[in-house]
């Protein structure tokens, strides 16, 4: 088990505000380092390359958690989608070990979790656009995750990781709409619920403990004209 804390990082204020809340009681290296990155690839890449630069060593994983939105139908809002891989629109594609067992540690919460891939993008995509992602193999969009892995494979290649997201939007009720506050209400709840997933994950034995490139084989490189969608 790790004497370091966790690195919680997060793009916006009020997905710091839900982890912070959380029940971090037991957790490995005390309580977490929760970070506001910034929405998008760039400011998440700078933050996370800042911090594992300023102290090498002293985190015990790191873990990029908070609202996305799923491509995938039959999502509610409030689900988490725990990612197995993240890719970006150039078609790099990361392996994330550890989506398995922290779907495990959620389900057991009480908490409906599903597992498989994140697509990080740079603009919203709405409509038939976000159907063709899910066709080409994603459940869940967000916009700084890829950029993470992406230091982390570069600076601590060893280090555990993983990625999450509450789905506040899905493809059959997508944001702007009536049901936007509710949605919002339920997944900012549902982030804070997570928590002890976290701390369960990070304790166990058999966390895994790679983020790595996947084989070219594995790709699914997204069109260069298909617009992205936002955290």
């Amino acid at each position: 088990m790790t004497a370091s804390p966790l690195l919680v990082l997060c793009a916006l204020g009020p997905e710091v505000w839900a982890l912070r809340g959380g029940d971090w009681r037991g957790a490995a290296g005390g309580p977490p380092v929760v970070v506001r990155t910034g929405v998008g690839r760039r400011r998440a890449s700078l933050a996370v390359r800042r911090l594992l630069t300023a102290a090498p060593g002293g985190y015990g994983a790191v873990v990029v958690a908070g609202f996305g939105a799923a491509v995938a139908p039959g999502m509610t809002p409030g689900d988490v989608i725990v990612a197995d891989g993240v890719r970006d629109a150039e078609g790099n594609h990361f392996a994330v070990d550890s989506g398995p067992a922290l779907t495990r540690a959620l389900t057991v919460r009480g908490l409906t979790a599903h597992t498989g891939v994140h697509h990080t993008a740079d603009h919203v995509v709405r409509g038939l656009e976000r159907r063709a992602l899910h066709l080409q193999g994603a459940l869940a969009v967000d916009m700084e995750a890829a950029a993470v892995l992406a230091a982390l494979c570069e600076l601590r290649p060893g280090l555990p990781a993983a990625v999450l997201r509450v789905v506040v939007d899905t493809p059959e009720r997508e944001l702007l709409r009536p049901g936007t506050l509710p949605a919002g209400v339920r997944a900012w709840r549902t982030l804070r619920s997570t928590v002890p997933a976290l701390v369960d994950w990070h304790l166990s034995d058999d966390r895994p403990a790679r983020v790595r490139p996947a084989p070219t084989a594995l790709n699914h490189p997204t069109s260069s004209t298909l617009p992205q969608e936002a955290s």
